[in-house]
């Protein structure tokens, strides 16, 4: 997008992302809970646990809490089952959303994320309607004037898909979703410190959304967000905070 700031959109999101950090420890046992659950309770041995793991400890999530959270989904303790669904749908300007859920309420959660998306402008879509515009993938953001040449070489030697220099200087790191934890260790051993480090559900083009359709957007994520059964949202739509 000419005239967008890659940066500026990733810290808008970063910025976001911190102030709901209040959230943060239960989508991290539910995660932890879940990958456990689905792929056992060795972190070695369970790419996605020890992702959730990594992620709980990085925002000081006590240790306690990370085993009490594998305990259950392996069995050893007890605890609610809950379920993966993903929601799909439009908001403003034909921007796409995704939003991922774990609940132990499917009739719940379904009935308010509806309610999010109709009552801030948007509309539900049908499974499949827009996952197709997005890419499942490890994404790595460095800030701009990071040594490109650094970043190509550690990511790549470690597997890593793509390196892109934005306009804006940033550089950015894909992955595959299976290979980020290698990636990742890789970078930080040659000394390079993400902004942004996570797997994500990545956009394949951007919708620029200004003024009033960007703080209407804006107000629709945040209600998507707010919901206790949501665990993250993705979309395609680049919100200028300025505009």
């Amino acid at each position: 997008m000419a005239g967008h700031s890659k940066w500026a959109n990733i810290q808008h999101r970063k910025g976001r992302q911190d102030a709901k950090r209040g959230k943060i420890f239960t989508r991290l046992i539910k995660e932890i809970t879940v990958a456990a659950r689905m792929g056992g309770g060795e972190p070695d041995m369970n790419p996605r646990l020890r992702l959730a793991v990594d992620k709980a400890y990085e925002n000081n999530m006590p240790k306690d809490n990370v085993e009490r959270a594998i305990k259950r989904g392996t069995g050893d303790l007890e605890g609610v089952n809950y379920e993966e669904i993903r929601y799909e749908g439009y908001g403003i300007g034909g921007a796409a959303v995704i939003v991922d859920c774990m609940t132990d309420n499917r009739i719940r959660t379904v009935a308010e994320v509806r309610h999010a998306f109709s009552k801030n402008g948007g509309n539900m879509g049908s499974e499949g309607s827009v996952a197709f515009l997005f890419k499942h993938c490890g994404q790595f953001l460095y800030a701009p004037d990071t040594d490109e040449g650094k970043v190509m070489e550690a990511a790549l030697e470690a597997g890593a898909e793509d390196v892109v220099t934005h306009e804006d200087g940033s550089v950015e790191v894909l992955s595959g979703p299976n290979d980020f934890p290698a990636v990742k260790t890789a970078l930080e051993k040659a000394g390079l410190k993400a902004e942004l480090a996570e797997v994500t559900m990545k956009p394949g083009n951007e919708i620029a959304l200004a003024g009033e359709e960007a703080a209407r957007m804006q107000k629709l994520l945040d209600a998507l967000e707010s919901l206790d059964d949501v665990q993250e949202v993705y979309t395609n739509a680049a919100i200028d905070e300025a505009g």
